[in-house]
This record gives C-alpha cells, sequence and structure tokens, in this order.
C-alpha cells in the first residue's frame, strides 16, 4: 500500500460519513446527558445538598445555566467538522473557525444571563452592557460569515491535478496529527479542570480558571501554528502573491480570534468581529484579483 492510500485510508476511516454519525450520536447522547447532571448538580447546590460556593458565577446556582454544557459539546462537534473540512481549502476551514468563535460567544451569553441585573439603574450594570454588546456582536458576526460564505464560492482554483492531490494529501496528515494533539490536549484540560475543581471545594481560595477560556486558548494556538504549517506546504504547490497574500490574511485573523479570549470584557467581541471583517476583505481583494486574471 502507497503512502498516499494509506494516509487516505486513516483519514477516510476516522471522517468516514460512518464516524461522523457515530460521533453525531454520541455527542447528542454526552450533551443530553451532560444536561440532565448539570441540572442535578444545580439542584443539589440550591437545596444545600452539595455547596459550590467557590464556583464561578452562576453556573451551578441558575438553572438557565444548564444550556451551557451541552453547548460546549456542540462545539467539540464543530471541532470535528474543522478537522474534516480542514483538507478542502482554507477559506472553508476559517469560516468554520468563525462558525466556533460565535458559538462560543452565544455560550457565554447562555452563561452571563442569569446574572442580568433588572434594577432601575439597568445600563449602569456592566454585566448587562456585555450582554446587550454580545447579542449585537453575534448578530454581526453572523452576517459577517454568511458574507464570508458567499464569497469563498467564487474562489478559482488554478493548480495542476497532480499538485492539488498532494496538497490535499499534506493537508490530511496535518488535520489527522492536529486530532491527535485536540484530543490528547482536551482530555489533559479535563482531568486539570476536574482537580481544581475538587480543590476548590475543599478550599475556597483556589480560584478556578474561567470556563469559558477552557481549552479554547490551546485549541487556537493550535490552530495558528496548523495555518502556518499549511501555509508553508503550499509554498511547494503555489507561489502565487495573492494566494500567499490570503493565506497570510487568513492567519492573522486567526490569531485576532486568539487574542479576544486574553482581551477584556467588551473588547473581545471587537476583536471577534475585526478578525472576521480583515479575512472577509482580504477574500474579497483576494477574489477581485483573481477574476482580472
Amino acid at each position: 500500500m502507497s503512502q498516499t492510500s494509506s494516509i487516505d485510508s486513516i483519514y477516510g476511516k476516522v471522517f468516514s460519513e460512518k464516524m461522523q454519525k457515530k460521533f453525531e450520536s454520541f455527542i447528542l447522547f454526552a450533551a443530553s446527558i451532560g444536561f440532565l447532571i448539570h441540572l442535578s448538580l444545580i439542584g443539589l447546590n440550591y437545596f444545600k445538598i452539595l455547596e459550590f460556593e467557590s464556583f464561578e458565577g452562576t453556573l451551578l446556582s441558575n438553572p438557565i445555566s444548564a444550556i451551557y454544557t451541552p453547548f460546549s459539546f456542540i462545539l467539540v462537534y464543530e471541532i470535528y467538522l474543522l478537522l474534516l473540512y480542514l483538507p478542502r481549502s482554507f477559506s472553508t476551514s476559517i469560516s468554520k473557525q468563525f462558525e466556533i468563535v460565535s458559538l462560543i460567544v452565544i455560550r457565554k451569553i447562555f452563561k452571563d444571563i442569569p446574572s442580568m441585573d433588572f434594577g432601575e439603574n439597568w445600563f449602569n450594570s456592566h454585566i448587562n452592557l456585555e450582554i446587550l454588546v454580545n447579542l449585537i456582536g453575534v448578530l454581526i458576526l453572523f452576517y459577517l460569515i454568511f458574507l464570508f460564505k458567499l464569497n469563498k464560492k467564487r474562489t478559482p482554483i488554478k493548480s495542476s491535478e497532480i499538485d492539488l492531490k498532494n496538497f490535499i494529501k499534506s493537508k490530511k496528515i496535518v488535520s489527522l496529527v492536529l486530532c491527535f494533539i485536540l484530543l490528547f490536549s482536551s482530555i489533559h484540560t479535563f482531568t486539570n479542570w476536574i482537580y481544581e475543581l475538587f480543590l476548590s471545594y475543599n478550599n475556597s481560595e483556589i480560584v478556578l480558571k474561567d470556563v469559558d477560556d477552557l481549552f479554547f486558548n490551546d485549541f487556537f494556538t493550535y490552530l495558528i501554528l496548523t495555518d502556518v504549517i499549511i501555509l508553508l506546504i503550499s509554498f511547494k504547490f503555489t507561489m502565487g502573491f495573492s494566494k500567499v497574500v490570503r493565506n497570510t490574511g487568513f492567519i492573522i485573523s486567526t490569531i485576532l480570534l486568539r487574542l479576544s479570549f486574553s482581551a477584556s470584557r467588551f473588547f473581545d467581541i471587537i476583536l471577534i468581529l475585526i478578525s472576521v471583517i480583515f479575512a472577509l476583505m482580504i477574500l474579497r481583494i483576494y477574489n477581485a484579483n483573481e477574476n482580472s486574471n
């Protein structure tokens, strides 16, 4: 069996249609169980059977927050789809990254909604303003992703059949390696978080990581490195200036997404929107340049 066929075989098993359906069923089951467990913990906390005073915010004090857990499992499935789409095209991979970020913002809104202040000084509440800004940001983000997908369909492919097959094979290797790294990273992050959770239960001075950033800081760091590797690989198959600028622009966009997780409130959604707008403008200029040739 040749190297190419063995890579295709492994990739086919990991990302086959049968595996996709199995993984989708597993995510649906895990999301349902996670939702029920989260609700149960909220109930135990409410009736003082188990107290989680050191746990962050309202995540274990309001039933609405239980939606946070199934949304987290949906994000896991979206990451799987990102790995599936990675060998197809750079623009498809980037659009999937934008979708993942939009779901992260929506998940954060579900977590913050129970903390809303309905007092007289509604607009003086930082949490109220943050939720409002995030809601507006999601609407804009959803529209920008629609425009990005609309433009990426017009991207012309100008490569020989052999170069295209070799390039796709290289990206399949990168996708499989990234899949292994993310699997190891997610297990490591989750076990550490559980360990810190038990410590915090016995010692209220322990401060847990922000669950919104849990795993995704590392995830987007790996994506940046992956995009750089794909960019370097692409040099072997295409040296067109416009493609180099387009792919480099997409990497900058991913870096901005990564920085948004470390940004202060309000500025994080602004960074996300700047990232998508930048990628959209890069893509539109690239399309215009390619269509003019």
